[in-house]
């Protein structure tokens, strides 16, 4: 089995429920399974304000959950159009792997929530590529032959999955959002599965 990394940081749990939809995706393709980790809050002095364990839900991610991933999903609700800032504080300690190249050629995508329908989704899917692209990563979104992208009304978009929560995250996952959600998981899987496939032996 081949792990596929869905990482994310999710405050009020809508971003963690994309995540799952995303993970159901990604065990859909054989030989593939879903490693869901999480990162931790940041506090007032700019370093996590959190336990090394969680109390509930996703372990949080390690250097070595990304060196062993054969792909990678990232997903943060939006901060005034970009990630939130416990994800990027996480990417910023991943130096050490751009040094060594160790995510070159490994394909991602990205996802997001936001309180509204115009949050500033598609910017914060645009913030989460940047560092993936600097780590020479292979960025796969959503392409129109999913049917869903043209109906859903909510959240979706070609840049990755998204959910619109509603301004009191009372909104539970659409259809077409959950469809999304798996349809970009699967498709993240396979390419990562075909690339294992043809990586020259070491």
């Amino acid at each position: 089995m081949s792990d596929v990394l869905v990482l994310y940081y999710s405050r009020y749990g809508a971003v963690a429920e994309l995540a799952l939809q995303l993970a159901r995706g990604i065990e859909k393709v054989e030989g593939m399974r879903a490693r869901i980790r999480t990162v931790p809050p940041v506090g007032p002095t700019h370093e996590p304000d959190a336990r090394s364990i969680p109390d509930a839900g996703a372990p949080y991610a390690t250097l070595e959950d990304l060196q062993d991933c054969a792909g990678l999903a990232l997903g943060s609700p939006t901060r005034f159009g970009n990630m939130a800032a416990p994800l990027k504080h996480f990417l910023d300690s991943t130096g050490p792997l751009w040094l060594s190249g160790t995510l070159v050629g490994k394909p991602a995508a990205v996802f997001t929530s936001t309180a509204t329908q115009h949050g500033g989704q598609e910017s914060t899917l645009l913030s989460m590529m940047l560092p993936l692209l600097h780590h020479g990563m292979l960025i796969l979104g959503l392409p129109y032959s999913e049917e869903a992208l043209g109906k859903t009304v909510t959240g979706g978009s070609p840049y990755g999955a998204s959910h619109v929560a509603g301004t009191g995250n009372d909104r539970p996952l659409s259809p077409e959002e959950k469809q999304l959600a798996q349809a970009l998981g699967t498709r993240l899987a396979t390419v990562a599965r075909s690339l294992a496939a043809h990586e020259p032996p070491h």
